[in-house]
């Protein structure tokens, strides 16, 4: 799949931009601060209805404007469909082939990201919260499904915790609604966590032969999903409901305490392990960074599998932050088969084959222009 021509108004610093894209390599040069990150991340929005740089999406509306417009052409191998995203103060409406969608759920999915940007090498060092956003969003682009659950999920949540909060403050006594939003958590927690088991290890499988090409052989990659009850990949979804009713019914008088709920998917994590020690812990900045190199790389071949289409990988200032020997690699496993997007200042000192046969443009003050 790939993205044929993109119109944004009034996004950001862009009142207007109307570009149209190479099914290749599409790098779009200029200083910092002009608006090529914010290009890439209109694509990004576009495909997921959110961005990967901020949650309020007032934020993406340029200033003093009462909205904002992302416009794109996909082109699949079925044939090529217009999709639209609105944002404005009262919320976002998404339209997919000008059918306006009632969820965004239904709407996600339609089109393909993988993003790359200098904050992914904090996927392997950065906090729990990084790394469950990632597995969340990367699930959602497959899985309309678990898109819908953890909007569930996130609703139960704080219904449960505003009433915990109520019942340590004793503006409520009765426990019989804790006891069925607890009910609800469970369910739907138990659905997102074995999910999330399904992918880590479809994701390890693709990511595994990845690593071992970047690290020329010498090191093994492992992906541990780390939850914060205890639960495991082995159980069925009944038994691992049944671990959670045991779990939540010890610490029920602890919860309401601390007016909290202390275990679920929101505080699980997920580790990286090279050669059977944490890469967070013990990796050394080149490890971490191959670490996440190879997840990315591995999000790319899984997402083709699962949908039958490649998707559009979204390179945002990140080659300067990888070696030579990185960075060739990165360029050769995506060559001639994923539409790329790459930001970048300058290409001096990139010497590869890709980006000599790539489109090219410019921007200055929120205006792209094509490099002939």
């Amino acid at each position: 799949m790939h993205i044929e021509d993109l119109q944004l108004k009034n996004y950001r610093n862009y009142e207007k931009l109307d570009a149209q894209f190479e099914n290749k390599v599409n790098v779009i040069l200029g200083e910092n601060a002009q608006g090529k990150t914010n290009v890439m991340e209109s694509i990004f929005v576009l495909a997921m209805a959110k961005s990967h740089r901020t949650a309020n999406d007032k934020e993406l509306i340029r200033w003093d404007e009462d909205y904002a417009k992302i416009e794109g052409r996909i082109v699949k191998t079925h044939g090529s469909l217009p999709m639209q995203l609105v944002i404005s103060k009262k919320g976002k409406r998404a339209k997919y082939n000008h059918i306006e969608q009632r969820r965004l759920s239904q709407y996600v999915g339609n089109m393909n990201v993988v993003m790359f940007a200098p904050e992914d090498l904090h996927l392997v060092k950065g906090s729990p919260q990084v790394r469950r956003r990632f597995i969340d969003m990367e699930i959602g682009q497959v899985s309309p499904v678990y898109l819908h659950d953890i909007s569930q999920y996130q609703k139960i949540l704080q219904q449960r915790n505003h009433y915990l909060k109520q019942l340590q403050t004793k503006q409520q006594t009765d426990q019989t609604m804790l006891d069925i939003l607890t009910e609800q958590f469970i369910q739907m927690g138990a659905k997102i966590v074995m999910k999330r088991f399904e992918f880590l290890h479809l994701l390890e499988q693709w990511a595994l032969p990845i690593h071992k090409g970047i690290s020329r052989g010498l090191e093994t990659l492992k992906i541990d999903y780390k939850p914060s009850a205890d639960v495991s990949e082995n159980q069925n979804l009944s038994k691992m409901v049944e671990v959670y009713e045991e779990k939540f019914a010890k610490i029920k008088k602890r919860e309401i305490e601390r007016g909290v709920t202390m275990f679920g998917p929101h505080r699980d994590d997920l580790q990286f392990i090279v050669n059977g020690r944490d890469v967070q812990t013990f990796g050394s900045q080149g490890q971490q960074r191959t670490t996440a190199l190879s997840v990315k790389l591995a999000e790319i071949e899984l997402i083709n599998k699962e949908i039958g289409e490649y998707p559009i990988l979204l390179l945002d200032d990140v080659l300067s932050e990888l070696d030579d020997y990185r960075q060739s690699h990165l360029l050769n496993t995506i060559q001639g088969k994923v539409q790329t997007f790459v930001t970048t200042t300058s290409v001096d000192g990139i010497d590869h084959q890709t980006l000599k046969d790539a489109a090219a443009y410019r921007v200055e003050s929120g205006v792209m222009a094509r490099i002939q």
